[in-house]
């Protein structure tokens, strides 16, 4: 794993992985982004595999949507090494997705430190 890249093996692609995600994993709230996540064996040696999404209800032009999820990636890209290491020592596999809940655009600062606060409470939740 090399510094603060997003690969393909760190995404989470697969259907039935975010099927089983959304039916019996469990969430919380890290305004503006809900974290679901599921503890799971991934086909992928990765601790981690995560997808990002922004609801087409609140945000009906794709740029916006789009703007979001370019954001959300980036502060994950960012800030995932030292999460990445805390989970490899656990020697734990999740699927993650993080969903954007707010109802207005916001600045990537703001995202930014919800993400960080996700990824505490995602370690002290596993």
């Amino acid at each position: 794993m090399k510094g603060f890249t997003l690969h393909k093996e760190e995404r989470l692609c697969s259907q039935k992985l975010i099927e089983e995600l959304f039916n019996s994993g469990d969430s919380f709230l890290s305004y503006p982004l809900k974290v679901v996540f599921l503890k799971t064996e991934l086909p992928q040696p990765q601790p981690v595999q995560a997808a990002f999404t922004v609801s087409k209800r609140n945000f009906k032009r794709a740029v916006k949507r789009n703007l979001l999820k370019r954001r959300i990636r980036e502060a994950y890209r960012l800030n995932k090494p030292a999460f990445y290491q805390e989970i490899a020592a656990k020697e734990l596999q999740l699927a993650i997705m993080f969903v954007y809940i707010g109802k207005d655009t916001l600045e990537f600062p703001v995202i930014e430190k919800a993400m960080i606060s996700a990824f505490k409470k995602l370690v002290g939740k596993v």
